[in-house]
């Protein structure tokens, strides 16, 4: 799912390449993807685009007479800009929006259909659309730590609750959390003021340099190749290669679509994390630390 900085590279490249410009036609692919009725698709067209920005993990692309569509591109949806008029692909095409200068694809790499788009008018419209999560490069220690605890869950969860913090998803979120040395399973409320405190400068240092990274890879492109998965991170999509900080082989908490990667050294205290699907199998045999692993794999 693109995240914080993937979305804030493609927002910058997007307003580069379409404001002020026309949205001359929309032609939708995809029936699925459009999630809203009233205003219809056909509104926007003919009106020149005011600006963009981010909501969350939305993008949102602002026209002239107070309309605006908002896209979520969840898991598996991707932009891609094209020459004026390119087909939109059968098998994974969402949607084309032609502007004079080019267009803007919107496709999805995976057959559940997720991405939303919808349509409305009007800031109070806008604003149904908006989760609420704070902002992490607006807010000071004091509002960090307040959303931070608000409920008593695990870090992991908060971190990726749209409607507590704004744009940190599960890749970003296993960044953060080795950064911060802190357990992703970690109770909000259990955290010290030393552990909050690191949390803090740790999400706004991995968000701004991964924008950096991502902004610079771009250069004067547009970023296609966006993924959750990049050499340079850490721990996520890095199961049992080894931890940049302490070289331990990285763990992970497999759940539905998504895993968790961590550190065991660095951030649970040598502690491996029950995993739902090794540990069904495993039962009694599972280890319950990094050594007790390391020794089983090692015949010891």
């Amino acid at each position: 799912m693109p995240e914080y900085p993937d979305i804030t590279v493609y927002i910058e490249r997007l307003q580069y390449l379409i404001a002020g410009q026309v949205l001359e036609k929309v032609r939708l692919q995809s029936h699925f993807f459009l999630r809203s009725v009233d205003p219809p698709l056909s509104s926007v067209e003919g009106l020149a685009v005011k600006s963009l920005r981010r909501m969350g993990k939305r993008i949102v692309i602002s026209f002239a007479e107070d309309y605006h569509i908002v896209i979520h591109l969840m898991i598996a949806g991707r932009f891609y800009w094209k020459n004026k008029g390119i087909a939109v692909p059968r098998k994974n095409g969402l949607a084309a929006f032609d502007f004079s200068s080019g267009t803007l694809l919107a496709l999805e790499h995976s057959t559940k259909k997720r991405a939303s788009l919808h349509v409305v008018r009007g800031q109070a419209a806008l604003e149904e659309l908006d989760p609420g999560g704070l902002e992490i490069f607006e807010a000071s220690l004091k509002e960090f730590r307040e959303r931070l605890v608000s409920e008593n869950h695990t870090l992991k969860r908060v971190l990726t609750d749209p409607s507590v913090f704004s744009g940190i998803g599960n890749a970003y979120s296993d960044e953060i959390l080795h950064r911060a040395r802190l357990s992703p399973v970690l109770l909000t409320l259990s955290m010290d003021d030393g552990q909050i405190q690191r949390l803090f400068t740790a999400a706004k240092g991995i968000l701004f340099e991964w924008t950096a990274r991502l902004r610079e890879e771009a250069g004067n492109g547009f970023p296609e190749k966006v993924t959750a998965f990049h050499e340079g991170m850490a721990v996520h999509g890095r199961y049992e290669k080894p931890c940049p900080v302490c070289g331990t082989l990285i763990q992970r908490i497999q759940y539905a679509e998504n895993e968790t990667n961590y550190c065991p050294r660095c951030q649970t205290d040598g502690k491996l994390l029950a995993d739902r699907v090794l540990s069904r199998l495993l039962k009694s045999d599972w280890p319950r630390t990094i050594d007790e692993l390391e020794q089983k794999k090692s015949g010891h």
